[in-house]
């Protein structure tokens, strides 16, 4: 136990690993009989006498300043980068590699969310590269309907405008201002983090490209007859005063009142009771359900009840839908304000009442409480139903309540005459390609709720009562008809055609008011933003269909599975083969974070704090795909740390004295060939990863090799002795991994990776990492990878024992290896000897006496105590340990053979208090086979 908790503190530097991620320990490897040898394939190293030749002649210009300057560093090589135009793409001959961004909100500012989903989206994109595609990451925002149109309603009311005191013109002149001004300002965070988008292509949903696509688009599916006009129930946002669609609707758990309300039998004195969480839509109410399974309530089936306060005569009805359990078993119905009394309305032929104007208040159908908020309605109708004798009681009730995802008000459901586009149709060629892994999910386990959305989809209500968006193209006639057309030409000319009536002028025609949900223009984004219903196809012909695909599940309807149906529909292929889905950004106590909460910490002040490189590690150190991150700054913290950690490797490496004339050590010989084959090893672990889109996987490997096995182990085996020289030989080995190791960490870590590169030797202009080759790495052995952790074990038990023993590293060991066990590798000899500071490597046929041992795997070692140690003051130090831990141990026995403590307390602390127990129990164990050994 000693040994392993000595290794968690000399190799992994706990601190500093990341969380939730078991790192390999010392583990005990297989030996080899006689081992020969082994060849493999190296990574390509630059000529020999021009690396030296450039590393001795040119060497102030490899110096790195004394401590890394991210914020410095970062300006400095984004500049360069978008200099030298690495970041842009045209079609050419090689193989594109294309992702689209999710268009943030063109009102939107970065947040954490963000700051994971492009990070992900820029490895991808800087690996394609380094790949030799040609890549090509198009950079854009949306337009927003809602959120934008509010923003711009409360800064003109904050102006003492109100919205209707504006023509349409004039109000889109305002939002037009307030685009120009805020929507940029997003794209350029982006930039702060690194992201390697192709900025000559940005594109906005409502551009002039953008626009005609929608445009087209919807003209297109009408004249199929997937487009239709019609008054069905909808999800009505009081605030923002437009139809939402299901997807828009959040539920959130409520704490509400059921209230019971008696409805009297029409021509009796008796009365039966429903109940309800929304009293005043009973202004609207129709007729009154019951179960016709429900003994209780046959009777009355046939009858009429008289609704409260007003005593409108409706029917009693009897359906299936109605559950007899809730409630009282009696449902009302009302028509114009619930999607299930709807239905059951059409069933019987019902009328429907509508009693809210389009902000909520009361209208004049309601016949009371006329233009009242409907929130003030229920509090005052609850009081005159009290009045009245007709509410007979209320009880607290929790219950879902739809609220709007834009404007967070609640939703009331309401006829209203909309546009529509009919799904099912669209939905089966994109649910098979799903199904089919034509487009692969990652994680996989999102499949099954897509195909429940798809199998159950419903006809998508496109149209909203904004002004900003794209403005459905219907043009409507005196007569009440219409025509539907890209533009008012096209228009005036179908109308014409239409009447027969060709003195017809555009003053004749009417625009339809509405304009279309912000996500029938995003569902086209992969198409539009090559200009795919333009004439010129060439560039939609290359880059379509895209690559991979980064976003959040939460909108798997509204967009992913949207635009999967654009792109069979419009182009017959998916739009893109690969969804990476992110998880959600939630605070370290599981919280989701919010302004409100104000548990959501600012991108740009982490970037600032910590370096865009050290804030892109630690959101993926913990960050599996599909799987919420729990954040807290200890992650950026860490990935700044691992930062430092690169660039003080570099100047360890780079600042020692190179000579020539002197031969490599066989210790530098043996570490160079062993990480020859451990970097090959991780370029193949880390490609595996990218194919599986095992990103932060991937991450953790680089981070791990870098930090353990390159910076912890090889440099300390290459390590020349005190002011001396380095060989030319392992100089050169060293410089080159370090090239290759920074590749491997450029699409992660940008910044620090170009500075670096760019310190290495003189680079001709134009040069960069980003747009060097993906390490292409060869063959390994196995077999000598795990004699070298063979190797690595029995160093950390050389070292527990010095630590244990107090013995100086100055002094030398001696190491006895027993020569019953399996045959000892002695392959890493020269390294064993060289970092433990042993004289000598003996095998031995008897276990000598006064020696600490150690077992690796079947190999018992010992190192002879004899001059290193006074062994009767070890073992009075030993004893009085021991008699320690013993007493220890009793008094944590006595609180957890107390029933009424183990009973009571808590699940963590009763966990603290059985651990005690293990450790206790441990290390009096290592304490008697101690004191046995030195008696």
């Amino acid at each position: 136990m000693l040994r392993r908790l000595f290794c968690d503190v000399l190799f992994w530097q706990a601190q500093d690993m990341p969380c939730a991620y078991e790192l390999s320990r010392c583990t005990t490897p297989t030996l080899i009989d006689n081992p020969a040898r082994p060849h493999a394939s190296f990574l390509y190293f630059c000529p020999f006498n021009k690396f030296i030749e450039a590393k001795l002649n040119k060497r102030s210009n490899m110096e790195p300043a004394g401590k890394y300057n991210p914020s410095a560093s970062e300006q400095k090589w984004y500049q360069y980068w978008m200099e030298k135009g690495f970041f842009r793409s045209t079609p050419d001959h090689r193989e594109p590699y294309t992702i689209v961004i999710p268009p943030p909100n063109v009102t939107g500012v970065l947040h954490m969310g963000h700051m994971l989903n492009n990070t992900i989206q820029d490895i991808l994109i800087r690996r394609a590269r380094m790949l030799g595609k040609n890549a090509c990451w198009v950079p854009g925002t949306d337009h927003a309907s809602i959120a934008t149109e509010a923003k711009v309603v409360n800064k003109l009311r904050d102006q003492g405008i109100e919205k209707t005191s504006l023509t349409r013109d004039a109000f889109l002149g305002h939002a037009w201002d307030w685009t120009d001004k805020h929507g940029g300002i997003i794209l350029e965070q982006l930039k702060k983090l690194g992201a390697s988008c192709d900025w000559d292509r940005t594109s906005f949903t409502m551009d002039e490209v953008r626009s005609r696509g929608v445009i087209k688009v919807f003209v297109d599916l009408y004249n199929k007859g997937l487009v239709y006009r019609g008054i069905r129930m909808v999800n009505w946002d009081p605030k923002a005063k437009t139809a939402l669609s299901d997807e828009e609707v959040i539920y959130k758990e409520v704490q509400s009142k059921l209230y019971y309300l008696k409805y009297q039998i029409e021509g009796t004195s008796e009365f039966v009771t429903v109940a309800t969480t929304r009293p005043e839509t009973i202004l609207g109410d129709t007729a009154v359900c019951v179960n016709p399974n429900d003994d209780r309530f046959k009777h009355l089936v046939g009858k009429r009840v008289l609704v409260p306060l007003i005593n409108r005569s409706i029917p009693v009805l009897a359906d299936d839908y109605v559950d007899m359990e809730f409630g009282t078993g009696c449902l009302k119905i009302t028509p114009a304000h619930d999607i299930n009394d709807y239905e059951i309305g059409m069933r019987f032929n019902l009328e429907s009442i509508d009693i809210l104007n389009d902000d909520g208040t009361l209208s004049d159908k309601a016949g009371m409480y006329v233009g009242m908020d409907r929130f003030d309605v229920r509090t005052q109708i609850a009081k005159d139903l009290d009045k009245a004798g007709n509410l007979l009681k209320t009880e607290d009730y929790t219950n879902k309540v739809g609220f709007s995802e834009r404007t967070d008000a609640v939703i009331e459901p309401k006829l209203s005459t909309q546009w529509f586009l009919k799904m099912s149709e669209l939905a089966k060629p994109a649910l098979d390609a799903v199904m089919n892994d034509d487009i692969e999910f990652h994680p996989k386990k999102f499949k099954n709720l897509y195909r429940h959305w798809m199998e159950n989809v419903k006809d998508w209500c496109i149209s909203r009562q904004l002004w900003w968006g794209h403005r459905i193209p219907v043009y409507y006639l005196a007569d009440g008809g219409f025509v539907v057309a890209e533009t008012e030409a096209e228009a005036l000319a179908a109308a014409k055609a239409k009447t027969g009536n060709n003195a017809l002028t555009l003053a004749d025609l009417r625009q339809d008011e509405d304009v279309l949900d912000t996500w029938a223009s995003s569902w086209l984004w992969p198409i539009t933003v090559f200009d795919g219903f333009g004439d010129d196809q060439k560039e939609i012909d290359y880059y379509y269909p895209t690559n991979d695909l980064v976003t959040g599940h939460d909108i798997i309807f509204f967009w992913v599975a949207r635009m999967i149906m654009a792109g069979y529909a419009f182009k017959g292929k998916y739009p893109f083969k690969n969804v990476y889905f992110t998880g959600m950004v939630r605070d370290k106590i599981g919280r989701k974070m919010s302004k409100s909460l104000g548990n959501s910490p600012d991108p740009l002040d982490l970037i600032e704090k910590f370096g865009a490189d050290g804030v892109r590690v630690g959101m993926l150190l913990c960050s599996p795909a599909g799987g919420d991150l729990r954040f807290d700054e200890s992650l950026p913290e860490q990935g700044r740390n691992f930062a430092n950690k690169i660039w003080n490797a570099f100047r360890l490496v780079n600042n020692q004295t190179i000579e020539t004339s002197i031969a490599q050590p066989q210790s530098a010989a043996l570490a160079v060939e062993w990480f020859g084959h451990k970097l090959n090893e991780t370029i193949e672990v880390m490609n595996d990863h990218f194919d599986k889109y095992r990103i932060s996987d991937a991450l953790m490997t680089i981070y791990t090799v870098f930090w353990q096995e390159f910076s912890s182990w090889y440099l300390e085996m290459i390590k020349p002795g005190y002011q001396q020289p380095i060989d030319a030989k392992t100089y050169e080995a060293t410089m080159n991994y370090f090239e290759q190791l920074l590749k491997l960490l450029h699409p992660f870590m940008p910044f620090i990776s170009e500075d670096l590169w760019q310190q290495m030797g003189h680079r001709a202009d134009g040069q960069s990492v980003m747009v060097a080759q993906w390490p292409a790495g060869g063959s390994y052995d196995k077999a000598l990878l795990d004699r070298f952790e063979q190797f690595k074990e029995v160093t950390g038990a050389i070292r527990t024992i010095r630590l244990e023993k107090n013995i100086p590293q100055k002094d030398a060991l001696k190491l006895q290896v027993l020569a019953n066990g399996d045959a000892f590798d002695a392959y890493y000899n020269a390294i064993l000897l060289k970092l433990n500071n042993l004289s000598t490597i003996d095998m031995v046929t008897d276990k000598p006496a006064d020696a600490m041992s150690f077992l690796v795997k079947t190999n018992e070692f010992f190192i002879p105590m004899e001059g290193l140690i006074d062994v009767e003051a070890e073992l009075k130090r030993m004893r009085e340990e021991l008699a320690y831990q013993e007493g220890f141990l009793v008094s944590v026995m006595k609180k957890l053979s107390n029933e009424r403590f183990v009973a009571g307390a808590p699940k963590d602390v009763l966990a603290k208090e059985q651990q005690k127990q293990a450790d206790a129990e441990a290390k009096i164990k290592a304490l008697k086979e101690g004191i046995e050994r030195l008696s």
